[in-house]
């Protein structure tokens, strides 16, 4: 297909659990499906696998995004890293994820795997749109950390993807909310977002429905649905160990089987009281069956439910409001649905009934989309003269005297804002000058995150205090940190050599990943075609079995008994060849063709698909 190059700009949710794309045409928002038939992605990367991550468990890595920007000694990637069956290793002390390929041991990194996820929403715009995807907007937590961010960001770059704008996942959901409502006043409103990974409380005005300015933010990026499901994990292990004496965590296809099925009974204990789980041969042969109850899973998550409803006060306290000035609270993220944290925050707000309007999961990449087109300045829309006002998530500042956090930029102020602080030498003739970098919202450095060491070089010689060196910081608009410097003495920047380690991946990093990614790409196409042919294959069975079961008196008991055998026969074949080379298909393709003969009727309509497509 012959693309344009004038395709809009999408929006992007890049989730934990799933990955949505939308786009604003025509005065609406569409998100977008995939060549699935579904509208979201499973993030999930599979190396000589097919898309399912029981078959291959150690070779198949998911929450990719919780590693983002994050250190392989960060306590909470370690007690993940317990649950999951894939491995993991660190490089240059970031967490690297372990997988064989090709017969050989490679690392991916974070952003890698999830440049695979913006990939495939990519290609969904782009199918969807007819034209080349270029210009993007993604959706972050709002408590994602400054290497959080730019950890995205190269994530995008691995993809090829041009970002106009990081988004907070709660200020795309009001967006979602108010635009095109005709909303007329003032009103206060409270997006609580609780999706798989990470969980974001945000308290926005919103004026006369064109006007949003958020007030005060809280969150936390390792708080979500798949806590959940790890505390089920850890609570049905545990109980298999006391039931079987055995330790099933040691055996990654058993536990990611049994994470599987954790995620289901969370879903169906947000409708039922109680629910089972039912695993044949789930470790060493033994099978594994248990019971469990809503009253059980709440008790078992309360702590993080209750969290929750902390950093919603700490939200609402830190607007200048207090809980009667909430006129709407918003609820986004699949983990809304659950029935013990709907009653926590209401009972918080004194019985206030919740605003479930919103689509919860698809809400933020609708919201992404209309700030792309905010963005692109679509003249003839609902989003003209919109003004979206929002504010950095933390402090930023220098360790100071007593390892205290000396703020240069307080947390709250609108994006992107600047504040400068003037530094001068301790020694006479102090030619460099060394400093420690925070960000966070505590008072101590220790309790922060070190975004890096400011090494300013180059100082002229002069007695001690003299040198006035003024250090500018920077949060720009997508909440990432930039540092300039200058001499007051002598006004030239460029006697100042200024680095900031915020460790994210370095250009020739990105460059060498792109490259790798070219490698992989006759692969992924193959693995894409296999999934398709799958697909029209097992359709094709089912076409055939429905045209058997009209037949009735036209065929004979052999005929009907050869029919019926071609189709179970597919089907096995399926199931125990999921790598099969696609030259393969065609040969059960043709099996079929000669079981469809013998019902005399026109070539079926997955006959016509299969004839148009390629197996070179």
């Amino acid at each position: 297909m012959t693309r344009s190059k004038n395709a809009p700009a999408v929006g992007i949710d890049l989730g934990s659990s799933f990955s949505r794309v939308g786009v604003y045409q025509h005065g609406t928002v569409e998100v977008i499906g995939t060549d699935q038939g579904s509208r979201a992605t499973p993030n999930y990367a599979s190396h000589h696998a097919v898309p399912n991550a029981v078959p291959n468990a150690a070779n198949t890595v998911f929450q990719a995004k919780r590693l983002l920007g994050r250190r392989f000694s960060d306590p909470s990637v370690q007690s993940d890293a317990t649950l999951w069956p894939f491995r993991l290793d660190q490089f240059n002390w970031r967490p690297r994820f372990k997988a064989d390929y090709k017969g050989e041991e490679r690392l991916f990194a974070p952003e890698e795997i999830s440049a695979m996820m913006l990939t495939k929403v990519k290609a969904a715009a782009e199918g969807y749109l007819g034209k080349d995807v270029k210009d993007v907007v993604i959706t972050v937590p709002a408590s994602f950390t400054d290497a959080q961010r730019r950890a995205t960001l190269d994530a995008a770059a691995i993809a090829g993807l041009n970002v106009q704008r990081l988004i907070h996942e709660p200020t795309a959901a009001v967006l979602a909310y108010a635009l095109g409502k005709g909303l007329s006043g003032k009103k206060n409103v409270l997006v609580f977002s609780l999706g798989g990974g990470a969980f974001g409380a945000s308290v926005i005005s919103i004026y006369d429905g064109s006007v949003f300015e958020v007030r005060a933010t809280a969150g936390d990026s390792h708080l979500g649905g798949e806590d959940f499901d790890a505390r089920l994990l850890n609570y049905f292990a545990q109980d298999f160990k006391r039931k079987h004496q055995k330790d099933l965590t040691t055996n990654p296809k058993a536990v990611q089987r049994l994470l599987v099925a954790c995620e289901r009974v969370k879903k169906t204990l947000t409708n039922s009281r109680d629910t089972v789980i039912d695993l044949d041969s789930l470790h060493e042969g033994v099978s594994y069956y248990a019971r469990v109850s809503r009253v059980r899973f709440h008790d078992l998550c309360g702590d993080l439910f209750r969290k929750t409803i902390r950093l919603v006060e700490k939200a609402v306290k830190e607007a200048n409001m207090d809980k009667g000035s909430i006129d709407e609270i918003l609820l986004v993220g699949g983990s809304t649905r659950i029935p013990r944290v709907q009653k926590l925050l209401s009972d918080f707000f004194n019985g206030k009934e919740l605003n479930k309007s919103l689509n919860p999961d698809e809400s933020v990449a609708y919201g992404a989309a209309l700030q792309a087109a905010i963005l692109n300045e679509d003249s003839n829309s609902i989003v003209k003269d919109v003004l979206v006002m929002d504010i950095n998530s933390f402090h930023v500042g220098v360790d100071s005297t007593g390892g205290v956090l000396a703020k240069i930029i307080e947390r709250g102020n609108f994006l992107p804002t600047k504040n400068s602080k003037t530094f001068t030498t301790y020694l006479n003739n102090q030619p460099s000058l060394e400093l420690q970098v925070f960000e966070g919202d505590r008072a101590m450095t220790k309790d922060n995150n070190i975004l890096g060491k400011l090494h300013l070089t180059g100082i002229p010689h002069a007695p001690q205090g003299v040198p006035r060196i003024e250090i500018s910081f920077l949060v720009d608009i997508n909440g990432i940190l930039h540092v300039f410097a200058q001499d007051n003495c002598t006004g030239k920047p460029e006697n100042l050599s200024v680095t900031n380690n915020t460790g994210g991946l370095s250009q020739e990093e990105i460059n060498q990943i792109v490259s790798d990614a070219e490698q992989y790409k006759e692969d992924d196409m193959r693995q894409r075609q296999r999934a398709s042919f799958r697909r029209h294959l097992e359709v094709n069975v089912q076409e055939l079995r429905e045209t058997l079961e009209n037949a009735g008196e036209n065929l004979s008991n052999v005929e009907k008994r050869t029919v019926l055998y071609a189709c179970n026969d597919a089907l096995s074949w399926l199931d125990n060849n999921l790598l099969a080379p696609l030259e393969d298909f065609d040969l059960r393709q043709q099996k079929l063709k000669q079981a469809n003969s013998i019902l005399k009727i026109k070539p079926s309509l997955m006959e016509q698909i299969w004839s148009q497509e390629s197996l070179k």
